[in-house]
């Protein structure tokens, strides 16, 4: 193959071991006194006209071979919350494989940009672009967000302010209502797992994920160390008397109270598919109920019981707008008796 007859300033042609002639871009600098030189090999498939784009990108340093690698990208960032020990310990496979997702979703154009360069506006963005699932759109702003704050405060990454915050999410699309005391009578008619679900939920106020991927050794004694996910630290919680009982009487099967075997728990998919065939057999007025119901009515039987909000924030770990709002539920009755009787104390 002879040598093309293109020619241009800085453009030089060098044959590969095919012996293929190739055009490369020239770029030559003195450093210490010495002459240097870098060749950026312009891949113009025999087009011309390729050719002369590629060569003017080069001539202007927009060529991708003369972009300084991005040291904070999104790919480090992703795969290093992925690998932290201490942070994959403490979630539940569920909640892995629930950021998993999303976290492919940011990879797909992002991997290889800056973190640094995310804007609120571009945020913004994208979080509109998916509007027409709304879960899907504040879960993809939730995990920026948590991502962020893992580079700026565990990898001390050179972060501004997070982007994710001041942009409003379309919230709950549906009201999650608290279970009715008919469904809690009939607990004992579900499979084991879910009645064990429920009991956890419950018990502990925690989100469905989190109770469901509860491990034995989170009991010890009158206390229990509960996940807080949004903040993604573990806290201490009095355990109630009526879990701790429940869980005394039920065998022992790995090292998860929902185990599927000796060192793995159950899926909340698993318990979710279970508890939605429980519910079906029970009739059409229990379609309205999901798990997420069993830790609001945790809130109700709080309030009934004459907690604050305080105290309620202290058990569930729930927003202080959350526990207001469920606690406006609680049955009056129950709140007049509490109030009356503290009369005489």
């Amino acid at each position: 193959m002879k040598k093309p007859r293109i020619t241009k300033p800085r453009l030089s042609w060098m044959k590969n071991r095919k012996g293929i002639w190739e055009p490369y871009h020239r770029v030559t600098w003195t450093e210490g006194g010495k002459r240097r030189q870098k060749h950026v090999k312009l891949d113009w498939q025999g087009d011309p006209a390729e050719l002369d784009r590629l060569y003017w990108l080069a001539q202007t340093g927009g060529h991708d071979r003369q972009q300084k690698p991005a040291k904070y990208t999104w790919r480090k960032l992703i795969e290093t919350w992925r690998t932290d020990p201490r942070v994959q310990s403490r979630l539940a496979p569920s909640t892995k494989a629930s950021y998993r997702k999303t976290m492919d979703q940011i990879l797909e154009k992002n991997e290889a940009k800056d973190v640094r360069k995310t804007t609120r506006q571009g945020l913004r963005k994208k979080h509109d672009e998916l509007s027409a699932t709304p879960r899907q759109a504040d879960k993809y702003l939730t995990t920026v967000s948590l991502l962020w704050n893992f580079g700026k405060n565990k990898l001390d990454w050179p972060l501004g302010d997070n982007p994710a915050s001041g942009i409003d999410k379309f919230g709950a699309q549906r009201e999650f209502l608290p279970w009715p005391e008919w469904m809690i009578e009939a607990l004992p008619s579900a499979p084991w797992h879910v009645q064990t679900a429920a009991e956890l939920i419950l018990g502990t106020g925690q989100r469905p994920s989190a109770a469901i991927g509860m491990r034995g050794d989170q009991f010890h004694g009158e206390w229990m160390t509960v996940l807080d996910e949004k903040q993604d630290e573990h806290i201490e919680v009095y355990a109630p008397e009526d879990l701790r009982t429940y869980l005394s009487k039920q065998p022992v099967k790995g090292t998860h109270i929902l185990a599927k075997n000796l060192t793995q728990g159950l899926t909340y998919d698993t318990i979710a598919s279970a508890f939605q065939k429980w519910r079906g057999d029970l009739g059409e007025d229990a379609r309205q109920y999901s798990l997420h119901g069993l830790r609001k009515l945790a809130i109700v039987r709080l309030a009934e019981a004459g907690c604050s909000d305080a105290e309620i924030q202290a058990v569930t770990n729930q927003s202080p707008q959350t526990v207001a709002h469920y606690r406006k539920k609680a049955s009056r009755r129950k709140l007049s008796r509490n109030a009356q009787e503290r009369r005489r104390t």
